[in-house]
């Protein structure tokens, strides 16, 4: 059994601190926002300039007019700012976010991350996410394992072109939670159901799996 994308956002925001400013990026991370735990309070943080976004609306709280930066209405929590996305930018560029959490096609064992292009496919640009792994001070990348065609998409080096070069230390899939160390991407925990040799096969890198890796709970 594989998570489904919720269970990978409620695993994500697992990682989440109270205090912290974060980010969350287009696709799936969005999902992060309704999964923020109890007890811990956090400023989520769109590039199109919102600050304080809360989870996605319910059919009654739809508003139009807020949107995050993939186009989705979303909610904005009591103390929430709206500004400019080029305030929202020099947040990002100077250091401000603590954390955010980026999709990819491909990552790599040296921590480099394809995000943002398939060559011959339209692309609208690349977005918010070359600023967000030069300054965010902590990366998690949240992606499926597999492509479409069950091809690896943790990679002993990257095919697409770079989004960013050795900035990623943490991701999550539908199989499994890596840090990247020791040129291997090295198992912390395991979706449950999901064995280390179906974890092995599936991935185009060497696998790490210590005495310490844990099988997911819920």
């Amino acid at each position: 059994m594989t998570l489904s994308r919720d269970q990978m956002a409620r695993r994500v925001a697992r990682e989440l601190r109270d205090g912290y400013y974060v980010n969350l990026g287009i696709g799936m991370p969005t999902l992060v926002a309704n999964h923020v735990p109890q007890g811990i309070e956090v400023m989520l943080h769109s590039e199109n300039g919102l600050l304080g976004m809360g989870p996605f609306p319910t059919a009654a709280e739809v508003d139009a007019d807020m949107i995050n930066a993939g186009k989705q209405t979303v909610t904005a929590l009591p103390g929430a700012s709206i500004f400019s996305s080029a305030d929202s930018f020099a947040m990002i560029r100077g250091g401000h976010i603590d954390l955010t959490v980026l999709g990819a096609f491909e990552v790599d064992i040296e921590g480099n991350i394809a995000s943002w292009m398939i060559p011959g496919k339209l692309v609208k640009g690349m977005g918010g996410a070359m600023d967000l792994v030069a300054g965010a001070r902590n990366i998690i990348v949240m992606m499926m394992h597999t492509s479409k065609d069950s091809e690896p998409k943790l990679l002993k080096r990257c095919t697409l072109p770079l989004t960013g070069r050795a900035c990623i230390r943490r991701v999550l899939t539908d199989l499994g939670l890596f840090d990247i160390a020791d040129g291997a991407f090295v198992l912390r925990e395991r979706a449950p159901g999901v064995s280390t040799d179906e974890i092995r096969r599936l991935t185009d890198a060497p696998v790490i799996v210590p005495e310490s890796a844990v099988e997911m709970s819920f």
